[in-house]
């Protein structure tokens, strides 16, 4: 085998091996912990809903059909959750301060869990 050949075999083999090892971490994600003010995805930091309160627009707008969200500083992130108990504990904690554990897929984070921030 030439020499050329066996290095261009020892490459392959090292960029194949390189992307085995990096994908599987790139699936997994990386879970982290958020901690803002529990929202929905409609209104965001803001609630216009004139004559409620905003804990209540949280929880009106949810009924509408927006998910939960969870506002970080000037970030919105919508959050993913189908779970009963998370989606229970988000509507006990709208517009109050929280720690949301999930992994974040650019203005999503699919939650893994909720509790309040203390």
């Amino acid at each position: 085998m030439s020499r050329l050949r066996m290095w261009q075999v020892w490459m392959a083999t090292v960029v194949l091996g390189t992307g085995l090892t990096v994908v599987p971490g790139m699936a997994a994600g990386n879970t982290q912990t958020f901690t803002g003010k529990i929202s929905d995805a409609m209104c965001g930091a803001t609630h216009t809903e004139g004559g409620i309160a905003p804990a209540d627009c949280v929880r009106v707008c949810v009924q509408k059909g927006a998910k939960y969200a969870l506002v970080v500083g000037d970030k919105v992130y919508t959050l993913d959750t189908s779970d009963k108990a998370q989606l229970d504990e988000l509507n006990k904690l709208a517009w109050e301060q929280a720690k949301v554990t999930g992994t974040a897929n650019g203005d999503t984070i699919s939650v893994k869990s909720v509790a309040a921030a203390k």
